[in-house]
């Protein structure tokens, strides 16, 4: 039977390849030690799991709650940006709560996307910033960046070589995957390009609290003038440990979040109450919850790094995110992402992320989480360590099980 158009349009699930693998190896006994989904293992601080048992015994709180998120909810995210970032917004008409970061980017696409609108996006990225937009009838046109001087050079080839001309300008920083993180320089020319040339930007803020060496990173609204062609969108579930909460919020542009939250009434009533008044505790705290969580992705950044450089994979250390970017080895990089990790899992028990999963320019990395504890990244790092050394010895020998069935 023929697949339905919108579904057509999807590439298959990288994903499901090593999640089907994992799984297997998990049914014959194998330990498999987890690095690849982002799924942060914390747990959701306390303070904020008491707010809503308490909120939740209120009767009143278990009817439709509201799809922009409730007022006082609306103001905590607006009080949090103007504390962390000196970003003044209106929170009735430049804010509204998501279910997390990844469904307002795909209801943004749903509001803004006409059917052949050209969406600039880079590879690699997180999939939902290039595939929200295609599957609202958008395309893609792919640039292969980093937040440097070669940025606007690239963005202006992609204007000059697209019909029409690009609605919109996806950023992610810190990076998902790629962990890259901008300086407020690099947003002020990005806003100034983007009202030269009339073009929406998106961006991706959900790891501005997760950073380690250097300057918080900064919002792009930071920018005079910037909430005139911008939105962006921040996440609770890494800066709270909330991912299975699905909390997040779109903030800037009105005419922008107006046309989200139209969209938006017509698909969900919100979040649980419960959930969002526990949210908005969340973010009024004085910021030690998040400092604690930041603390352990630190000491977790810097024990992957040496174990694995100890067992002889050299990983660059992530500035920013819970991920790192890492170069697969050379003797390896031949197979490509998927194949490397199928690897993984089947001679040394470690799941991480191809990286082709986040766009064809990432197939020569994998994007590996920090959602284990550090005797779990050890204990990889050993495995690892053992596969390196078997594979030197025999590499005739080493290829994936999958390729055998």
């Amino acid at each position: 039977m023929e697949e339905f158009h919108k579904v057509r349009r999807l590439p298959p699930y990288v994903f499901e390849q090593v999640n089907r693998l994992k799984a297997s190896a998990r049914s014959r006994g194998a330990d498999i030690i987890d690095l690849g989904m982002g799924n942060p293992d914390l747990p959701t601080p306390k303070a904020i799991v008491d707010k809503l048992c308490e909120v939740v015994r209120d009767p009143r709180t278990h009817r439709y709650s509201s799809s922009r998120g409730i007022p006082g909810l609306r103001r905590a995210q607006a009080a949090y940006y103007q504390r962390r970032f000196g970003v003044k917004l209106n929170a009735d008409t430049q804010v509204v709560a998501t279910l997390g970061s990844k469904e307002g980017f795909a209801n943004m696409a749903q509001a803004i996307t006409a059917p052949g609108d050209v969406i600039l996006c880079p590879n690699p990225t997180y999939p939902i910033h290039a595939f929200g937009f295609i599957m609202s009838g958008g395309v893609i046109r792919s640039l292969q960046v980093e937040p440097d001087d070669g940025f606007i050079p690239a963005v202006e080839r992609g204007i000059r070589h697209s019909i029409p001309k690009p609605l919109a300008l996806i950023l992610n920083y810190p990076s998902n995957p790629t962990a890259l993180v901008a300086s407020l320089d690099f947003y002020k020319d990005v806003v100034a390009f983007a009202k030269k040339n009339d073009i929406i930007i998106l961006s991706d803020l959900a790891y501005s609290e997760i950073y380690f060496d250097g300057n918080p990173p900064p919002s792009v609204l930071q920018v005079p003038g910037a909430i005139d062609v911008c939105v962006e969108f921040t996440s609770m579930s890494k800066t709270f440990s909330m991912p299975g909460w699905r909390m997040g919020f779109a903030v800037g542009n009105e005419r922008l979040i107006s046309a989200l939250t139209r969209v938006k009434s017509y698909l969900d009533y919100g979040a649980f109450t419960p959930i969002q008044v526990a949210a908005a505790h969340a973010l009024n705290g004085d910021g030690a919850d998040i400092a604690e969580v930041r603390e352990v992705y630190h000491k977790r950044r810097d024990v992957m790094v040496d174990a694995f450089t100890r067992a002889g994979w050299t990983i660059p250390a992530p500035a920013a995110s819970m991920f790192a970017w890492a170069p697969i080895p050379e003797p390896f990089r031949h197979l490509g992402s998927l194949e490397f990790s199928k690897l993984l899992i089947e001679h040394a028990d470690v799941a991480v992320a191809p990286g082709v999963g986040f766009g064809e320019h990432g197939d020569d990395h994998v994007r590996i989480a920090l959602v284990e504890n550090e005797h779990r990244i050890r204990q990889a790092a050993r495995n690892i360590k053992r596969f390196l050394a078997s594979s030197a010895k025999q590499p005739n020998n080493v290829v994936p099980l999958s390729a055998h069935r």
